[in-house]
């Protein structure tokens, strides 16, 4: 009887042992997945289990992320969404999402991300197509040719790039493909509306807010639409009330194209010392369009920006008491937002949702999300250490 004991007793032990090994390698091969989006070798498998099983599950994301994979898959769509209209996750590689990823790799406070004079670019020793200020074909070499960006992405001054200044330059905002997918035609509206969606995880209909002043709303929105001027007042205001006045930041902004879809085009920056033919001021003409909708509205003068959204309900997006809350350009307009609460948790949400695969679901999810965002600011902003922290925790999912 002692000896079947003991025998039961050894292989209770053993199979607790084996339950124990296999826990720590599938966590392994799920955190080597979930960051580099492909398996691991054995040999990195073997090292990752290891640092897990010794309790250093930080040491085993930084493998993961050496990955090759980490850069061309994970964080390219991670990125792409903020890229187009459509959120496409599988919108090409291009200025946009390429400085993204060397931000990433780079491990620069991101907050640098919409104020910055830098974008990315590929090696010259690549020897592909150089970076067109028209034209994409640059970053579609780069992605064609399936070249490894943690080694061959080089940051470049955006202003040496895209013929803008450099106190002009506001980061991704005035990137060759933000310019394409929200400067093209419009009313620049959309590059602010897009920048909130992508990098502060809100859109317009959650900000509606009616108690702020309505002097900054453009002539080209009715105060009567259809008759009713209660519209304006109980929904129109809402958005355009804080919006336009943030949107000004982009007046001497356009996208410049030579084809009917807008595919080949550029930037373009009304610089200084210089004025728009139509407007006789460097504000461009589409500030102005429809301006017989209200003739009385605000007449776009500049580029001077204010943010109302510093009162009343919108107060909740954290705005930095540091900082004026108005300014002129697009670029002291990226530092406003920046800084504000909401784009620290924007993104580790938006790394949430890419390396854990769904939504935070439960109390610890939020929690989680909660101390990583402290740490993410408390830290310099290293977003590369968000996806760390954050597939660590995944990784018993």
């Amino acid at each position: 009887m002692r000896n079947l004991i003991t025998a039961a007793s050894m292989t209770l032990a053993l199979l607790l042992g084996q339950s124990a090994q296999a826990g720590t390698l599938e966590q392994a091969k799920r955190l080597h997945d979930r960051l580099a989006g492909v398996p691991a070798d054995a040999a990195t498998l073997n090292q990752m289990q290891a640092l897990i099983a010794a309790g250093n599950a930080s040491g085993a994301a930084a493998i993961a992320m050496q990955h090759p994979d980490f850069y061309r898959t994970t964080l390219k769509l991670f990125a792409a969404p903020a890229t187009n209209r459509d959120l496409d996750v599988f919108e090409a590689l291009n200025d946009y999402s390429a400085t993204v990823i060397g931000l990433v790799r780079d491990e620069v406070d991101f907050r640098q991300l919409l104020q910055t004079d830098i974008l990315y670019v590929g090696a010259d020793s690549l020897g592909l197509p150089p970076y067109q200020s028209d034209n994409n074909a640059h970053y579609l070499a780069l992605e064609q040719q399936g070249v490894d960006l943690a080694q061959y992405l080089e940051p470049r001054a955006q202003s040496s790039l895209n013929g803008i200044p450099a106190d002009a330059s506001a980061g991704v905002m005035t990137s060759r493909a933000a310019a394409k997918a929200f400067f093209y035609l419009g009313t620049n509206r959309a590059m602010l509306r897009f920048t909130l969606m992508s990098q502060l995880c809100t859109d317009l209909e959650p900000l509606q807010d009616i108690s702020r002043p309505t002097d900054r709303i453009r002539q080209d929105v009715s105060r009567s639409p259809g008759g009713d001027s209660r519209i304006f007042n109980n929904r129109c205001v809402g958005c355009h009330a804080g919006m336009d006045p943030l949107a000004q930041a982009f007046a001497y902004y356009d996208y410049q194209f030579s084809d009917e879809d807008g595919s080949n085009g550029r930037i373009f920056y009304q610089q200084s010392g210089t004025q728009n033919e139509l407007t006789q001021s460097r504000v461009q003409p589409k500030y102005h369009i429809n301006a017989g909708s209200f003739p009385y509205g605000f007449r776009t003068p500049d580029d001077n920006w204010v943010n109302y959204w510093r009162q009343g309900q919108n107060q909740a997006l954290g705005w930095d008491n540091s900082l004026p809350g108005q300014g002129s350009g697009a670029k002291s307009l990226g530092q406003e937002l920046a800084n504000s609460t909401a784009f620290a948790q924007c993104q580790v949400k938006k790394v949430f949702r890419t390396v854990c695969l769904r939504e935070p679901e439960s109390l610890t999810d939020v929690t989680t999300l909660h101390n990583v965002t402290d740490s993410f600011v408390a830290g310099g902003y290293k977003l590369k250490q968000v996806f760390a922290d954050t597939a660590t925790y995944c990784m018993g999912d």
